[in-house]
Order: C-alpha cells, then sequence, then structure tokens
C-alpha cells in the first residue's frame, strides 16, 4: 500500500495540529437559583459567638497585662468558662469584629468577583470553632465552571487583596495601641509568630523596644489571624488562591509547583518539629494529599494570555503574601 496522501504530495504528518478555539461567547447574566440563607447565617452566629468567647479572654488578658491562655489552662476549658457568665462576652466585641469583618470581607471580595463573571457561587460559610481563635475561618463554594484565564485570576486575588486592606491597618492601630510589658511573653504558653508586615510596624511605633516585650491588643490578635489566613490562602499550590493565580499565570507548571512547595511545607515542619513546625506539617501533608489527588479544572481557552495588569497584580499579590507569611505561626517562648 502506498505511503502517499492520494495527491501527489507524499507522507502524511503524523504530528498534531495545534487548533486555537475561539474565546468563549459573552456569558449571560448572572441568575442564580435561590437559595436559603439559613445555613451560612446560623453557622455566622455561631462564630459570633465564639469569636467573643475567645476575644474575651484575650482582652482579660490584655487588661492584666499577660499573655492570653498563660498559666497552663487548656485554651477550650477557658473559653468554655466564659460563658458562665455570659457578661463577659461583650469583652470580646473589638477582637471579633475585627476578625469577622477580615475574613468576611475576603471572601465577599471571592464572591463579587464571581458575581461579575457569571460563576456561580454560595454565601459566605463561616466555621465556629471555640478555642484559639474562635474560627477556623470562611469559604465560598463555587458551584459552575471557571473557563477563562482573567477570570480564574480575579477570583483567586479578589480575596486576599480585599482581606489584606483591612487587616494590615488593623495590625498597624493595634502595635500602636500595645503595651510595653517587660518579659511579657515569658509567662505565655504558646506565642504567635511575627509576620513581616507586624515587624514593620513595631519598629515604626515601638523603636528601640525588646519585640518580647510587646503586649499585643486583642484587635491585634485578630488581625494576626487575618494576615495567617491570607498567607495561607496565597501559597501556589493546589486550589488554594495562589494556586489559581499560578495557574492562570503557568498552567503547565502548577502541578509541579504545588507538589514542590506542599512537599517543601512538610520539610519546613520537620526542621521545626515537634511544636514549632506542627501548622506546616498539617498542612503540608494536606496539599500534598489533594495535589496529587485533585487536579486543578482545565481551561475553556487554555491559549488565553493575561495582560499586563494582571501579571503587575500577580506581583502585588507575591508582595503581599511577603508581608503575611512567618516561619514558624506558632512558637513556645
Amino acid at each position: 500500500m502506498s505511503d502517499g496522501n492520494g495527491h501527489g504530495h507524499g507522507r502524511l504528518s503524523t504530528e498534531v495540529i495545534e487548533i486555537r478555539f475561539p474565546p468563549p461567547p459573552d456569558l449571560p447574566p448572572y441568575r442564580p437559583r435561590p437559595r436559603p440563607l439559613w445555613p451560612a447565617l446560623v453557622l455566622f452566629l455561631l462564630t459570633v459567638v465564639s469569636t467573643l468567647a475567645v476575644g474575651s479572654e484575650f482582652a482579660m488578658s490584655y487588661a492584666q497585662n499577660r499573655e492570653p491562655f498563660s498559666g497552663g489552662g487548656d485554651p477550650f476549658t477557658t473559653t468554655i468558662e466564659v460563658f458562665k457568665h455570659p457578661q463577659l462576652l461583650a469583652l470580646g466585641v473589638p477582637f471579633s469584629f475585627t476578625l469577622l469583618t477580615i475574613l468576611m470581607a475576603h471572601e465577599l471580595g471571592h464572591y463579587f468577583a464571581c458575581r461579575i463573571y457569571g460563576i456561580d457561587a454560595s454565601y459566605p460559610y463561616f466555621i465556629p470553632f471555640p478555642t484559639l481563635f474562635g474560627t477556623f475561618g470562611a469559604f465560598i463554594r463555587i458551584r459552575s465552571p471557571i473557563t477563562t484565564r482573567r477570570a480564574l485570576f480575579d477570583v483567586g486575588l479578589a480575596g486576599p487583596v480585599v482581606g489584606f486592606v483591612l487587616a494590615a491597618p488593623a495590625m498597624a492601630i493595634a502595635v500602636a495601641w500595645s503595651k510595653i510589658v517587660p518579659n511579657v511573653q515569658a509567662t505565655g504558653d504558646m506565642l504567635l509568630g511575627v509576620p513581616l508586615l507586624m515587624q514593620i510596624c513595631e519598629s515604626w511605633f515601638h523603636p528601640h523596644v525588646n519585640p518580647a516585650w510587646i503586649l499585643l491588643h486583642p484587635v491585634g490578635r485578630a488581625a494576626w489571624v487575618g494576615l495567617f489566613a491570607t498567607a495561607l490562602n496565597l501559597l501556589p499550590v493546589w486550589q488554594l488562591d495562589g494556586g489559581h493565580i499560578v495557574y492562570s499565570l503557568a498552567s503547565k507548571f502548577h502541578s509541579r509547583i504545588s507538589l514542590v512547595v506542599a512537599l517543601s511545607l512538610v520539610g519546613l515542619g520537620i526542621l521545626g518539629a515537634p511544636f514549632r513546625g506542627i501548622t506546616w506539617i498539617f498542612w503540608g501533608v494536606l496539599l500534598t494529599v489533594l495535589s496529587l489527588r485533585f487536579k486543578h479544572p482545565p481551561l475553556y481557552d487554555p491559549w488565553e494570555r493575561l495582560d499586563p495588569a494582571r501579571r503587575v497584580w500577580a506581583a502585588v499579590a507575591l508582595a503581599i503574601f511577603l508581608l503575611c507569611f512567618m516561619v514558624w505561626p506558632v512558637a513556645r517562648p
């Protein structure tokens, strides 16, 4: 049998020809299906209560010039004790209001970005937890595909940027309000890490003061959670916000970058084991499993490129991550 193509032009090429499909048509106006609001509202109200309870401990410890949960007390037991005297919950308003505002702003950033692009997304769901910080954060469910790079980038970026815009001034104000108490951190059983933004604020408002003498205002505890949540979400891994940004910039390298970063977190956690590294061991193992098990959904048009303005915003996201990231989120004095 002949190797020709029947037209006298020799053998057919076996290479696959790339076909560039046209961009997707304009999406129809966003018409979400009616969904019940009560699950999100109930979770939010429970989170208000749990953050008020934890915030009251932060307020009392600040008034007593000591680190929160100091003296060997169990954070869970300490928080539950507050409910025996409900009037103490009012002390937790500064912490609770600041934290919930930052988390809500983060999730609404994602939510409204989804609305702009006609993506079906749920209301923000908060996760109450009556210990340490009173919550495990919040999330929204995206129920329809994100089809373009621009949409994926904007949805991933919106939450961290909006949350950071509120968390950064809250941290600055809290550091300015903080007390100087000699050796105060020696009284604590668990100390929080110090992100770069917090270090900058301390050098501005309390120059020449030993950082171990600074007793952070309760608003600063809430801002710290906001900064930590921002850094965690901006990790360039899996389907976190940072993972969405990386996929929109370089989708071909997303899987490898995710795996390298997740395993690096595990390695960092091992270096800080047993106490300092537990946070990164947990997240590193979890993100490694998720990266291997669930790949990032593909885009409709894989050849679409991001415009220069969005590439600048990617650099802004990296700067925000560096300002919020801390090598050891928790430590012992």
